[in-house]
């Protein structure tokens, strides 16, 4: 544990990679890092490198960046491909997350040339000769490229993220079976596009990851992921705990941390807009507040 609490204080040390060279904190070791072989250089391979951030909690060194080439020649177009080319034919022990290879899941959120994104949307840059990938910053790390999602997924319980009926026996909005039982809660094609733009988050961690208030308040702030989430069922017109749900949010941490910045709406990669989210939660509590 105690390993694990300071590779995480020296992840947060560093905001983000430092493009052309090892971000503070990192050394790269001659004995780690994996040199290009004299048969890279021959006639019509297309070699890139990619220096990849390295900690195991099992061992006692600190953490280093490695670097693997690959020939491109050889790989898919995605950073993703070259992960498990480098962990399927160069080093096994190389760990990340990943599962839908589509942009579903948010696996394998990381970041890479010092954007937060998902490898698996994240191209090959082919005019830069390497590609330099971290873990989400400012998160604790499990190991190498996984990142400690834990306190992320406790702040997302918070918010509650299902429908909330507050009068079982109302059947308005509801489809009722013929025995009276509710088959359906029912929306209107208006309402239910206030939606778009925020039910297709995948809770990948990237905007709250890139967020300085969340660097520094994680504890306390939710994020912009969290509270985008929490505006999708504010939202929400099947709902009918809005009252409740801004009056939680009312909070000079939860929801105030954010100085709108719009970082997180910068870095999403699946083009959401958390910051406009949070603006409107904002307007919600002040109407709240005055009515």
């Amino acid at each position: 544990m105690a390993a694990l609490l300071r590779s995480g204080a020296l992840l947060r040390a560093a905001a983000r990679p430092v493009l052309g060279g090892t971000a503070r904190g990192f050394r790269t070791t001659s004995v780690a890092s994996l040199k290009l072989q004299p048969e890279a250089n021959v006639e019509g391979k297309r070699i890139k490198y990619f220096q990849i951030y390295r900690w195991d909690p099992e061992a006692s060194s600190k953490p280093y960046v490695a670097t693997y080439p690959i020939d491109m020649a050889e790989c898919g177009p995605m950073v993703l491909d070259a992960l498990l080319k480098i962990k399927n034919e160069q080093d096994p022990s190389l760990t990340f997350r990943r599962s839908c290879r589509e942009g579903i899941c948010g696996s394998c959120a990381m970041n890479i040339d010092g954007i937060n994104t998902l490898a698996c949307l994240a191209r090959i840059d082919p005019k830069s000769p390497k590609c330099q990938v971290y873990p989400l910053p400012h998160m604790y790390v499990v190991k190498d490229l996984v990142p400690d999602m834990t306190n992320f997924y406790a702040q997302y319980k918070t918010i509650e993220p299902w429908l909330q009926v507050e009068d079982e026996a109302s059947t308005a909005n509801k489809a009722i079976e013929a025995d009276g039982t509710v088959k359906e809660n029912l929306q209107n094609k208006k309402d239910r596009e206030v939606l778009d733009g925020m039910y297709e988050c995948i809770l990948c961690a990237c905007c709250s990851t890139s967020c300085p208030s969340y660097w520094w308040n994680s504890e306390a702030y939710l994020g912009p992921a969290v509270l985008m989430q929490a505006y999708r069922w504010i939202a929400d017109s099947r709902d009918e705990s809005q009252a409740k749900r801004i009056e939680f949010l009312d909070d000079s941490m939860k929801l105030y941390r954010c100085h709108t910045i719009m970082n997180c709406t910068k870095t999403c990669p699946k083009g959401l807009n958390p910051g406009l989210a949070i603006a409107r939660i904002k307007q919600a509590v002040l109407k709240h507040n005055l009515s």
